[in-house]
């Protein structure tokens, strides 16, 4: 059991580092929200599918059966959260949106609690209320009034991670990660729709295609996987660590010093996430000594 745990916080976080990039590169990109949107889909689409086939090859239709009306599900909220989240940037404060989006892993462990009956030790309760907490101080500096629909997307774009993540948490025999190329090409086709399907700059392209060709792609697959070891809260929570990190990038790269309050929640969210990282550590060790 312990050695599960262990395994999936370990592709979680691999995940969340592989997704790092992703504000950087989306701020250095200079083409419409909706036109970004197309090419996020339809390349994560084309990659996901890649990655799938390379994986499972003859048995990729099968395993995609297997998913069921729970991977519709999945791909439906992963398509819904990438949206929710570009409409609420669009229409409201980024800290709105990131303190919102913070409240994701509260969002699993209440959704999990509710439906599937999976509590949560006090020890992740605390984590988890901690990383929120430094994860809100992050996102205070550039809190703002916005658009009424900004705010109910961002709540959307929450609720739909944390209800995807519970849903593949509660099928864990089948690999929920092979229905995301669905839920991508859904997405490029509701941009099109908006007159997305538009070609950017050269320049805009590169940085598109590097993060839904390489980054994007393997971070989603992995932290989809994530569920299937251990609990959706704690694969959200594990996503909080993006929040400092990406952070640290923009600043390494662009200059963009952040507040103090943000330094200090990138600290409390880094130091609970890697106190929770060592505890597990030291549980497993502990575990195979007396099993040994």
């Amino acid at each position: 059991m312990q050695t599960t745990r262990i395994k999936g916080l370990t592709i979680a976080a691999l995940g969340v580092l592989f997704i790092v990039p992703d504000a950087l590169l989306v701020k250095i990109t200079s083409v419409d929200p909706v036109v970004f949107l197309f090419w996020r889909g339809l390349l994560l689409a084309i990659s996901f599918f890649v990655i799938s086939w390379a994986r499972y090859r003859s048995r990729l239709l099968p395993e995609i059966r297997k998913c069921g009306r729970k991977g519709l599900f999945c791909a439906s909220a992963f398509a819904i959260s990438t949206l929710g989240f570009v409409v609420g940037m669009k229409n409201t404060a980024a800290g709105n949106v990131l303190v919102i989006l913070n409240t994701a892993p509260v969002i699993a462990a209440v959704i999990a609690w509710a439906v599937w009956k999976e509590t949560l030790p006090l020890r992740t309760w605390v984590v988890i209320l901690v990383c929120v907490g430094g994860a809100t101080l992050m996102a205070v500096g550039e809190f703002g009034k916005g658009d009424p629909l900004g705010l109910l997307m961002a709540v959307v774009a929450a609720t739909a991670l944390a209800s995807n993540l519970n849903v593949a948490r509660s099928k864990p025999d089948s690999d929920m990660s092979v229905m995301l190329m669905f839920g991508a090409l859904a997405l490029a086709v509701v941009a099109a729709v908006f007159g997305g399907a538009q070609m950017p700059l050269g320049r805009d392209f590169f940085f598109i295609a590097l993060l839904c060709l390489v980054f994007l792609p393997t971070a989603c697959i992995l932290i989809q996987i994530g569920p299937r070891y251990i609990p959706a809260a704690e694969v959200s929570l594990m996503l909080l660590l993006e929040t400092v990190l990406g952070s640290f990038l923009v600043w390494l790269f662009l200059g963009e010093v952040p507040p103090k309050l943000s330094l200090v929640g990138g600290v409390i969210v880094f130091s609970a996430l890697a106190v929770h990282g060592w505890t597990e550590v030291s549980r497993y060790r502990k575990a195979r000594l007396a099993v040994d």
